[in-house]
């Protein structure tokens, strides 16, 4: 069925990403009245630099765990242990190099992103158990490893911030291939294929019913507990990527503050993206656009020199601002008494008139 013309505005306005990209508009061009250089892209030494891929190259973690965020709350759950993976992640990985008598060699560093790794999937499978085995509710659940995760990172570390000199490890979050951050391509293969499985295939559709009712679900066939064990997994694996990305970038791990309130920031990217926390339908797009808005603001608040102890505040302003717009019942409610008041004001205005 065809669209009339006067229909697309109101069509356009309706759209999910409509407004997450308005804000991201306007944060950009807020940058740009305080810096005019902002949005500006250049080439040195075959890498591309610019604020703009500086807010892609360090909301790429962010992103990523946006992204397995996003299928898990898509079942109905939610992790909020995902910092916690964060930080034992690279403290795994940076404990094993510096425990290498050399450090950039290769196979050391491919050795520790695997440790790394497979106690991120253990974790994962950890948290899906609980849920979806044992019944825990996926709040508590979480919660218990967002709690002692963080105290096995500092065990991991030994309260100590562990430093490490790893040419090979230092690509993961601060190396560039293809004149582009690597982190970003490691970002950009995970969301195509991630698209990829779950709108090309049954997948998608399966956790999504999954989400709307995982009972009725397993009533008529689907291994809903599986899927469930599948998603926190998968995204406890993307925390794992994620923790792998600061650390190598700081060439360092901090038990104590890596991946602290990356949960946060991501349940709000997957909210903003259009992707409810009932469960049921999700959006991938969304969850991308989401964490670019989370990131830019953060650039933001440097950038413009805003006082660093109101940064809380002004994310919370935008990130309501955002959740406002998107609501259909308030863009209704706001539309509607404006359509009232100018009915109300025609027969005024003819009145006065004659």
């Amino acid at each position: 069925m065809s669209t009339t013309p006067a229909s697309r505005p109101a069509a356009l306005l309706g759209h999910r990403l409509f407004w997450p990209l308005v804000i991201l508009a306007a944060l950009l061009v807020g940058n740009v009245v305080f810096n005019h250089d902002f949005l500006a892209v250049r080439v040195k030494d075959g890498h591309l630099y610019g604020s703009l891929v500086d807010i892609v190259h360090f909301g790429a973690p962010l992103m990523l765990v946006s992204l397995g965020l996003t299928l898990v709350i898509a079942t109905g759950g939610i992790d909020l242990s995902v910092g916690s993976v964060v930080a034992i992640s690279g403290a795994l990985a940076c404990l094993w190099i510096s425990g290498q008598d050399d450090q950039g060699s290769v196979g050391g560093t491919v050795a520790a992103v695997g440790v790394a790794l497979a106690a991120s999937t253990v974790l994962g499978v950890w948290n899906g158990v609980l849920v979806a085995r044992v019944g825990v509710q996926p709040i508590i659940a979480t919660l218990i490893l967002m709690v002692a995760g963080r105290g096995i990172a500092q065990l991991v570390t030994d309260g100590q911030i562990i430093t490490i000199s790893s040419p090979p490890y230092k690509l993961i979050g601060g190396g560039y291939w293809l004149t582009l951050p690597f982190s970003v391509i490691v970002v950009g293969v995970v969301a195509v294929l991630t698209g990829l499985l779950t709108r090309r295939t049954a997948l998608g559709l399966l956790v999504e019913s999954v989400g709307g009712n995982a009972e009725a679900s397993r009533l008529v066939g689907i291994r809903s507990r599986g899927l469930t064990i599948m998603v926190y997994t998968f995204c406890s694996l993307c925390a794992g990527v994620a923790g792998l990305m600061i650390s190598s970038n700081v060439s360092s791990a901090d038990g104590n503050n890596a991946g602290l309130w990356i949960e946060l920031d991501a349940i709000l990217a997957v909210v903003i993206g259009g992707t409810s926390l009932n469960g049921g339908r999700f959006h991938l797009s969304g969850t991308m656009v989401g964490a670019l808005i989370i990131q830019t603001l953060s650039t933001t608040v440097y950038s413009t020199g805003i006082p660093p102890e109101t940064t809380l505040v002004f994310k919370a302003v935008v990130v309501t601002c955002v959740c406002l717009l998107q609501s259909p019942a308030f863009r209704a409610k706001v539309f509607r008494r404006r359509a009232r008041r100018e009915a109300t004001a025609v027969p005024a205005d003819a009145e006065a008139a004659a």
